[in-house]
C-alpha cells in the first residue's frame, strides 16, 4: 500500500506536517552561529549584556544561542503558533529570551534600540526588501550590528528553492508561492538596500552543506518520517565558503550603522 503523501504545512501546530521553516531554522542554527561569532569577534563588539532581536526566529533555536553569548534577545515571529512552540522549547527558561509574536516591518513595539539584529528567514520570503531592511535599521542602536541570510538568484539557486523545495513531490517541504524568483536576491542588491537606510556592508559568505547528497537524503528521511525535526541537523553540515567566493545559493551577510 502506498505511503501517504506528507503534508506541507507552514508553523504546523504538531509534529506529523511537514514545516520547511522549521527544517531550514534547525539545518542552518549551527552555521548561523559560527558566522556571528567570527563577525562580532572581528567587528571587536563583546556580547555580554548587549541586546539581540531575531526577526523570523521560527521556534527559537538561533535565539537561544545567542543568549548563550550573554545577549539579552528577542525572538519575533510573525507566527503566534511559532511563537507558542518557541516558548515551549524553551528548557532553560531563566535564560534572558523573551518571545513576541511581530510582523518583520512592525518591529518599534518590540523596544529597543538593539545592538544585534538577525533577520532570518525574512528576506527571501518578503516583496517589499525595502521596507523590511528599514524596519530592521528603524530598531538598530548607533553602532550596531545586522545580520541576514537568505537566497541568490542563480540558475543553482532556483533550481533548489523553486525546484527541489517547493515542487519536486519527493523533496517538496515548502508550499507553493513561498518562494519566486523575484524575491532570490544577489548580494549586491542586499547591500544596496542596507546602505539606502545608513548600514555599510562588512562582510558576505556564502554557505553550503558540506555534502549535497546528506541534505537530500536528510530531506528523503523527514519526507518519509524516518526521523523527526530534531534529526536533521545530525545529518547535514553546512559550512561556510571561502571568504570572497561568490555565494552559489545561500548567503550570510552582516552589515553596520555608523
Amino acid at each position: 500500500m502506498a505511503r501517504p503523501a506528507a503534508r506541507i504545512e507552514l508553523n504546523t501546530a504538531t509534529d506529523e506536517a511537514i514545516d520547511g521553516r522549521h527544517l531550514r531554522a534547525i539545518a542552518f542554527n549551527s552555521v548561523r552561529m559560527q558566522y556571528v561569532q567570527e563577525l562580532i569577534a572581528r567587528l571587536g563588539v563583546a556580547p555580554t549584556g548587549r541586546s539581540a532581536l531575531v526577526i523570523g526566529s521560527v521556534r527559537g533555536d538561533l535565539a537561544r544561542d545567542l543568549a548563550t553569548l550573554g545577549l539579552r534577545v528577542t525572538a519575533a515571529d510573525p507566527s503566534p503558533v511559532a511563537t507558542g512552540r518557541a516558548r515551549n522549547r524553551d528548557r532553560y527558561p531563566g535564560r534572558e529570551v523573551r518571545y513576541e509574536t511581530a510582523d518583520a516591518d512592525d518591529l518599534n513595539r518590540l523596544g529597543g534600540p538593539f545592538d544585534l539584529v538577525y533577520c532570518a528567514d525574512t528576506l527571501e520570503i518578503t516583496d517589499d526588501l525595502d521596507r523590511v531592511i528599514g524596519a530592521a535599521a528603524s530598531v538598530l542602536a548607533p553602532g550596531g550590528v545586522l545580520f541576514y541570510d537568505t537566497v541568490t538568484r542563480t540558475p543553482l539557486g532556483r533550481i533548489v528553492y523553486l525546484g527541489l523545495f517547493q515542487k519536486l513531490p519527493s523533496t517538496r517541504i515548502m508550499p507553493p508561492g513561498r518562494y519566486a524568483a523575484a524575491r532570490l536576491r544577489r548580494p549586491e542588491e542586499v547591500i544596496e538596500a542596507l546602505r539606502a537606510h545608513g548600514l555599510t556592508s562588512e562582510d558576505v559568505r556564502g554557505f553550503k552543506p558540506n555534502n549535497p547528497v546528506d541534505l537530500i537524503k536528510a530531506v528523503l528521511a523527514r519526507r518519509s518520517g524516518r526521523i523527526s525535526d530534531d534529526g536533521v541537523a545530525p545529518l547535514v553540515n553546512f559550512v561556510l565558503e571561502k571568504p570572497g567566493a561568490r555565494p552559489v545559493v545561500t548567503y550570510l551577510g552582516c552589515a553596520r550603522r555608523a
